[in-house]
């Protein structure tokens, strides 16, 4: 009896079906790649850990151009890296307080005793939430039809701003200490 691969396999399957299929349903689509950006948004976290300056800022940008060349894929859309780091670069400057954030934090780990753990506890979330909102963005870019060609960083200023917003009040919430509220009270009996 074969099992059903798990985690990210099962994604990387649908993802690679969902691509294969243009008449998938755009609820299914979307949601796959909600999965997609949630995953690759991880793994920029952890491109964060790298205690290398500047070292870290590229990967997260490589992680960053492999999610939009998913995200293209699952959605049908044609792309060139070339084109691909063009629009990255003009997403990640209309985002210049969170992207200087990311640089910041990046350089401190050169910073001897305190830089590299104030880095470590910071570059992780500020990469991670980056790539959360640019990777919204493109989905929602790409469900209304849009291509690399004509995308617009102003056209989405509000909506990467409430990204980032969603990001922040998520990340809260999951680093939250659980309180006596959040757990289910029992009598002994």
């Amino acid at each position: 009896m074969a099992k059903e691969p798990i985690g990210s396999a099962r994604i990387d399957t649908n993802e690679a079906a969902a691509a294969k299929e243009p008449d998938t349903p755009q609820a299914d689509r979307d949601e796959i790649a909600s999965q997609m950006v949630d995953r690759y948004a991880l793994w920029s976290g952890a491109a964060g850990l790298i205690p290398l300056p500047l070292v870290d800022v590229a990967t997260v940008g490589g992680v960053q151009i492999q999610m939009l060349r998913k995200l293209a894929e699952l959605y049908g859309v044609s792309f060139s890296e070339d084109l691909g780091k063009a629009v990255l670069a003009s997403l990640v400057g209309s985002m210049i307080p969170a992207t200087s954030s990311l640089g910041i934090a990046s350089v401190l780990k050169v910073v001897p005793l305190i830089g590299t753990p104030i880095a470590w506890m910071t570059m992780p979330a500020l990469s991670a939430g980056a790539t959360y909102a640019i990777g919204k963005v493109f989905i929602r870019h790409f469900a209304t039809g849009g291509t690399l060609l004509d995308f617009n960083p102003p056209d989405y200023r509000e909506f990467l701003k409430a990204q980032r917003e969603k990001w922040s009040r998520r990340s809260a919430i999951s680093t939250r200490a659980p309180t006596s509220q959040d757990s289910p009270t029992t009598t002994p009996h």
